[in-house]
């Protein structure tokens, strides 16, 4: 494992002179290229930033109106019928949303029932086995100004079924139901 732990520490700084060696090599400009992708940088964060606290916002009031409880106790007989904790539902719900909310709920998922329970074993399963997909389309795609996401939005939001689904499964075949 040692070995690991160095070509870890070495990687990146390997990485970079070779991309200056390269750069250099082919004759680039390759101090200019990189202020220049820093300015690229630093221009679309500051474009990130209307549409993730539209996003933010969205989420608060998601959470705050109740929603979020109806859309639970909806679901709770059938949830009990196939056996689903109903205490993952609000992460399956914020995921596709947003990963920092998500990482919260995960969070006391996992003080609350323990990080060995079913639920706390089940949250960790679902938080690293989705994405946080309308996070992506209004953030990213809103930034680089792509207005038709409709089909994006569809694979994304099959994605993170199937990677809830798929974790629900492998977690209660690994581990049982708890």
């Amino acid at each position: 494992m040692q070995w690991m732990t160095t070509v870890s520490i070495w990687m990146i700084p390997l990485i970079i002179c070779f991309i200056i060696i390269y750069g250099t090599y082919k004759r680039l400009p390759t101090y200019e290229t990189f202020v220049e992708g820093g300015k690229e940088g630093i221009q679309m964060s500051f474009s990130i930033i209307p549409f993730l606290v539209g996003m933010l916002v969205a989420i608060s009031v998601f959470r705050a109106s109740g929603a979020l409880g109806f859309i639970v106790d909806f679901l709770r007989p059938l949830l009990e019928l196939l056996h689903v904790p109903p205490e993952i539902v609000p992460l399956a719900i914020i995921r596709p949303i947003s990963g920092t909310a998500a990482l919260g709920m995960t969070s006391d998922l996992i003080s609350v029932y323990g990080p060995d329970s079913f639920i706390g074993r089940l949250a960790a399963v679902v938080q690293g086995s989705t994405d946080t997909t309308f996070y992506v389309l209004t953030v990213y795609f809103g930034a680089v100004g792509i207005k038709k996401m409709g089909d994006a939005l569809k694979v994304g939001l099959l994605a993170d079924l199937v990677g809830i689904v798929a974790a629900i499964a492998v977690v209660t075949l690994v581990f049982g139901t708890g």
